[in-house]
């Protein structure tokens, strides 16, 4: 596994297994257990996605050492605010059968995210967080988070894909010092991404998978990225790309299928606001 330093000197695995939507109760323990042993290091949870307990069955199933794993749960607009944050970051603790998180996040740009962050510095001097981060901020926002608070943001996720590159936020989160980390990185397999004829021959030159490709190219961009599967092959292919280089003909090749849209709603429309606003932790994730 290779890693990315953070702002604050701690290290962060460069790919991870995201657990979005994996919620059978038989299933998604040995799914998480599968993926440590396949050599995944950074597990991505969230308060939302409803699953942190069967995401901490799955990492005591497995028994892997606490200090070789990297856990990420994130705060829900619901329990944005001091008091409710500190509450939240407890109970995913213990769901999570955890004694600390290495990285919590702010999972939406809305609410009151100064009184998370007081609870979440707090939490981190208690030593319960490593590290701090938000997930689908723009720039404005997390800059206005780090210029008025004590601990700067260390993270950024926001969606990166072939189809969304997000160039412009990528190259200003690590002018600030903030890490970008990649969700949907294979687009959601939105317009057949993975038949791509750019990116099937590139994979094919290298004899990989199209997804292993998408992976490569954003870990050469110095981007974390959180990939899902539920599939035993798949979750063993996701984390095997530190074998083959992109040559820069290839990065820029893949550079030009930009097409600016997400496969998400835009977090900055008031819409996506209101829609978000709707659903409390006692629903199913939605990212």
């Amino acid at each position: 596994m290779e890693y990315f330093e953070l702002n604050d000197g701690n290290k962060m695995p460069a790919v991870g297994f995201g657990t979005y939507k994996l919620t059978d109760p038989e299933e998604t323990p040995n799914t998480v257990d599968a993926a440590i042993s396949a050599g995944y290091r950074l597990i991505d949870t969230a308060r939302v996605y409803t699953n942190e307990a069967l995401v901490g069955k799955g990492i005591k199933q497995n028994g892997i050492p606490r200090d070789q794993l990297f856990v990420t749960s994130k705060v829900w607009i619901s329990d944005n605010g001091y008091d409710k944050t500190k509450q939240a970051i407890d109970s995913s603790l213990e769901k999570l059968q955890l004694d600390y998180l290495d990285l919590y996040l702010i999972h939406q740009p809305y609410g009151d995210n100064y009184g998370s962050w007081r609870a979440m510095e707090e939490a981190q001097a208690a030593g319960k967080i490593k590290s701090l981060g938000v997930s689908n901020f723009p720039d404005y926002q997390i800059t206005d988070l780090a210029q008025f608070n004590k601990v700067k943001p260390a993270i950024n996720q926001i969606e990166i894909n072939p189809w969304n590159q997000e160039k412009a936020t990528v190259d200003y989160l690590k002018s600030y010092g903030i890490q970008p980390e990649a969700w949907a990185p294979f687009a959601q397999g939105y317009d057949h991404i993975f038949t791509n004829p750019t990116l099937s021959q590139i994979a094919e030159s290298h004899g990989k998978g199209v997804g292993q490709v998408m992976l490569r190219w954003l870990f050469q961009r110095g981007i974390v990225s959180i990939a899902k599967s539920a599939k035993p092959a798949r979750i063993k292919e996701n984390v095997d790309v530190f074998d083959f280089n992109l040559s820069d003909d290839e990065m820029k090749q893949i550079s030009e299928l930009d097409r600016k849209e997400g496969v998400s709603a835009d977090h900055t429309d008031p819409k996506t606001v209101l829609r978000l606003s709707k659903y409390t932790t006692n629903l199913n994730g939605l990212d």
